[in-house]
């Protein structure tokens, strides 16, 4: 094993990608769930309901799909870009811009798990819960918190390989080839 193929880049690596998959089963259970109870909404004429909850079950779903697919996506540089004038750009000027939104993405991560780890512990303290279920809401923050914090370390992984400190193991680099 070289450092290409360190443990520690390749398990943040593989970890993102089960999260993404995970994710992905996710989306197929909600859009299956969601098929049943508009069935089940369009059937109440022949004794069928829909499913109860099915809007809060769909949007802590969503959720955490979201926060499942962004570790993966990030590291596969899958984010959406505008390149218009990017050709133009010297190549000291397209390094300074990546390394800078790189940081910049970083940040925003960090902030924005800090700030949903802050909202888990203030819904658990206060006890809030959905409407129909009467689930805890906290609940729909906890189970985006391990994506979340993967996220933190998969946006440090990217922000190190753009500047040149780690880099991405074998195996898991782009077929297209990279911005």
């Amino acid at each position: 094993m070289n450092d290409r193929d360190s443990l520690p880049t390749r398990l943040v690596y593989g970890t993102s990608r089960l999260a993404a998959w995970l994710g992905g089963l996710v989306l197929c259970a909600l859009a299956g769930m969601s098929v049943i109870s508009i069935a089940g909404r369009a059937g109440t004429s022949i004794g069928l309901a829909p499913v109860p909850g099915d809007f809060e079950l769909v949007e802590a779903g969503t959720a955490l799909a979201v926060f499942a697919f962004l570790p993966w996506c990030h590291l596969k540089r899958g984010h959406a870009m505008v390149d218009m004038f990017w050709g133009s750009f010297p190549p000291l000027m397209k390094r300074f811009i990546n390394v800078l939104t790189e940081l910049i993405t970083l940040v925003i991560w960090v902030l924005l798990t800090w700030r949903m780890g802050v909202a888990m512990l203030d819904y658990k303290t206060n006890g809030e819960a959905t409407f129909i279920l009467g689930m805890p809401v906290w609940w729909g923050y906890a189970v985006c918190m391990p994506p979340a914090i993967l996220g933190c370390i998969a946006y440090a992984l990217r922000l190190l390989e753009t500047l040149g400190l780690a880099r991405t193991p074998a195996g898991f680099e782009n077929a297209t080839g990279e911005h």
